[in-house]
């Protein structure tokens, strides 16, 4: 059996960053995990070829060599997904989907023509897809009624990857997450009970890329890495001697909750281990917002010195906001960038407040009559999936015009230079490199433009000799986040244009509707 693994186009978003990822001549910033995970699962006497079309062209020799198209997807990769699947079919191919997006609405897929339905957790399902090709099936669908004990996860086929696209690799460790935030999608597909898998299995893992010669950063894709603090303290207990042993191969990034910041042994284990960022979900400082959400976690304690906590222990914060909750007060985002430049946190991703299918939230929003039921596209550029309970046109603005103010260039370089000069150093001494040319063109890049070409030249200069002098070993840390820049500066615009047009037609659309209800009203 020939197998196609395709990974659909994602559009431009927050983090897709092409304009950093130029200046290091690479593409893409993850690789697809679930496709090699998904051919680590499948037998291993099928051959496999991996297409991330975000790095890769599809040509007729690939469509030709397969026997079996497999795809997988999110949400936010929806429109190409749909197209390869009428496209494999036109090819007079079998086509095979799976992931988070198929998962939540498999109606989508079957409708493009897709023959076998892979959902849920492959560990349960890639087994019974396998079945169903060995009898002669031509078509099926494969649902789990229980989570897999992901401790049977084999090693993924990281050597499917192009390494030299990627720049990040992604290593998993956990599935599910404790908590019960009503908008989130991940307890829905992996539960609230976090499984883990064993420290022998991730090691085996990291070992396998070490050697097939990866030796940038690891992004652990976990959605709640500390959501089992027991079985990560006992990983993180075996990665230590691990990366010594190396000699810190590679840092790592990863995403966790808020209450990381009350488990100063935690936080250090994860430094010494070389994690040097984390992702927090930190939604909103508005408390009313956090408790109609559910997000109870985050009113426990003052998100503020959370934020502190985390960053003094020497892990730089990255988090996520969002605006348009239910009972929002105006203002919103106004509250949200005050909060960012307090806690100085560099990069915010910034969000309207959309109804992923099959969330508490959806079901919810469906039930109250407020979804919008033509499963519009999802992503930072398109405006709310439902009917908030202020002017839609009201939240619109405020979210434009925060994420101009949060990446305005000075502001941006500010903010980061306050988080850098609070930032923790490392526990470690990381070997000595040279630079390779790549590095060295792309800094030279960066300077050039915002310490010459730009109005930011000043702060600049100003802030890169103050790391400099006052935290010099986080150095080549921060003149990454700094070269982020280049991304947002051509992102904000973005975001600016794309939501104004939308909310153009919208409130254009809008007097025509009243209208019609009106007219059904008297009717």
């Amino acid at each position: 059996m020939r197998v196609l693994l395709l990974y659909p186009l994602f559009p431009k978003s927050f983090w897709s960053f092409e304009k950093v990822l130029e200046l290091v001549d690479r593409q893409v910033m993850l690789p697809p995990l679930g496709l090699v995970t998904v051919a680590a699962i499948l037998p291993q006497t099928w051959e496999f070829k991996l297409i991330d079309r975000n790095a890769q062209d599809l040509n007729d020799a690939h469509w030709e060599w397969a026997d079996i198209v497999i795809l997988s997807a999110m949400i936010v990769q929806k429109p190409d997904f749909l197209a390869q699947i009428q496209e494999a079919k036109r090819r007079g191919k079998l086509v095979a989907v799976g992931g988070p997006y198929p998962t939540a609405v498999p109606q989508a897929a079957k409708n493009a023509g897709a023959d076998f339905l892979i959902l849920d957790e492959g560990e349960i399902t890639l087994p019974m897809f396998v079945a169903a090709i060995e009898r002669g099936d031509r078509q099926g669908t494969f649902r789990a009624t229980e989570k897999p004990d992901v401790t049977t996860t084999p090693v993924p086929r990281f050597d499917l990857l192009d390494f030299d696209v990627y720049d990040n690799m992604s290593v998993q460790f956990s599935r599910g997450c404790p908590f019960q935030c009503e908008f989130c999608d991940i307890i829905v597909l992996y539960g609230r009970k976090p499984r883990t898998k064993t420290p022998q299995q991730i090691l085996a893992e990291l070992e396998r890329l070490y050697e097939l010669g990866w030796r940038r950063a690891i992004f652990m894709v976990d959605d709640n890495f500390i959501g089992n603090k027991r079985n990560v303290k006992l990983f993180l207990k075996e990665l230590k001697p691990w990366m010594e042993k190396h000699n810190y191969p590679f840092p790592l990034n990863t995403e966790a909750s808020v209450d990381l910041a009350k488990d100063p042994e935690l936080m250090e284990m994860m430094v010494e281990c070389n994690f040097n960022a984390v992702f927090l979900g930190i939604e909103t400082p508005d408390e009313d917002s956090l408790t109609m959400t559910k997000k109870f976690q985050n009113t426990r304690d003052s998100l503020t010195d959370c934020v502190e906590a985390i960053t003094r222990a020497g892990l730089r914060v990255m988090a996520g906001f969002i605006i348009g909750f239910d009972g929002e007060k105006s203002g919103a985002g106004e509250r949200v960038f005050r909060f960012v430049e307090q806690t100085a946190i560099p990069t915010a991703l910034f969000s309207m407040l959309q109804a992923l299918p099959d969330t508490a939230l959806w079901h919810r929003l469906k039930t109250e009559g407020r979804l919008d039921t033509n499963e519009a596209d999802i992503n930072q550029t398109n405006l709310m999936n439902f009917v908030p309970t202020r002017p839609l046109e009201e939240i619109a603005d405020e979210y434009v015009e925060t994420f101009w103010k949060l990446y305005d260039p000075i502001t941006f370089l500010n903010r980061t230079y306050r988080h850098f000069l609070m930032l923790g150093v490392p526990k470690h001494q990381s070997p000595f490199t040279l630079p390779t040319w790549v590095d060295l063109r792309a800094l030279l890049i960066v300077c050039w433009r915002q310490g010459f070409v730009r109005k930011s030249r000043w702060v600049f200069w100003r802030n890169l000799f103050g790391i400099l002098r006052h935290n010099p070993q986080v150095f080549s840390y921060y003149i990454v986040v700094c070269a982020h820049n280049e991304h947002f500066l051509e992102y904000r615009q973005i975001v600016r244009d794309e939501i104004q047009a939308q909310l153009a037609d919208y409130l254009a659309a809008k007097p025509a509707v009243a209208v019609d209800k009106e007219i059904q009203s008297a009717a």
